[in-house]
């Protein structure tokens, strides 16, 4: 069930998409949770100074081990390989994202910037150890789904406009009807929702699974990425997603 913290607007221009869980993605993972904020009028091709020092700031600890990032034998990444091998992906060939992002940062010492509002999802993601993504809904048609993959589902690879795939049988994916968002549950974006600097709306998913993430933790993370991205977009909503049922978002497009 949706909680919006603002009244959306009933002029004809509304947009409304649903949001839900297939019942059986609910049934087999009871276990996993998922919240979301709405965003509108985002100002993702300026910069977020607070963004980038918070970002240098995590960076430099890592650097200097004043910082630990989990890898796949602690609990908060083992419980997404293990998520992963249980509809048949081998998580070390398709990692979970929170698994790529933290890899990443231990390895290299820094994070690639790909635009504030992304590079903030990483913050909160490495912040408190969950996934964390972003879709841009001028790109949408129905609405989100979390459900297993189907024979005639396509999907665009991030950054390879002009290929097609087809997902896996058995495998989980968030889906805008036919149209797959997000591989191997969190593994990876499609180009054709990826958050640009000219995205000015947005959905901002954020998952955990208990109890290596807790519901408090969850909304906790959901706060925080609220609060570094409200600075910078006209509203800001709060919602979760019900897995015994469909929500519905209303949105009017934010014009420029």
């Amino acid at each position: 069930m949706s909680h919006p913290e603002t009244a959306g607007s009933t002029a004809p221009a509304t947009r409304r998409l649903t949001v839900g869980i297939s019942p059986r993605i609910a049934a087999r993972y009871p276990q996993c949770h998922t919240v979301f904020l709405l965003v509108q009028g985002i100002k993702n091709g300026e910069a977020w100074p607070e963004t980038e020092e918070a970002l240098a700031g995590l960076e430099a600890d890592v650097r200097q081990g004043l910082r630990h990032i989990p890898d796949e034998n602690e609990s908060a990444i083992f419980v997404w390989h293990e998520l992963l091998r249980s509809f048949g992906t081998n998580p070390r060939r398709a990692r979970p994202s929170i698994d790529a992002l933290g890899r990443r940062l231990r390895t290299s010492g820094r994070l690639p910037r790909v635009s504030p509002l992304v590079d903030t999802c990483n913050l909160v993601s490495l912040t408190y150890m969950l996934p964390t993504g972003g879709f841009d809904l001028s790109a949408f048609h129905t609405g989100i789904e979390l459900r297993f993959a189907q024979p005639d589902d396509v999907y665009v690879p991030l950054g390879e406009p002009d290929k097609t795939d087809r997902p896996l049988e058995g495998e989980v994916v968030y889906a805008d009807g036919r149209q797959v968002m997000t591989r191997h549950w969190n593994h990876r974006d499609s180009d054709v929702t990826k958050v640009t600097a000219r995205t000015r709306d947005a959905v901002l998913l954020l998952e955990g699974i208990a109890p290596a993430v807790s519901a408090e933790t969850l909304l906790r993370a959901r706060g925080e990425l609220a609060d570094r991205v409200a600075p910078h977009a006209e509203s800001v909503t709060v919602h979760e997603i019900d897995p015994q049922a469909r929500s519905e978002i209303a949105w009017e497009p934010t014009s420029g």
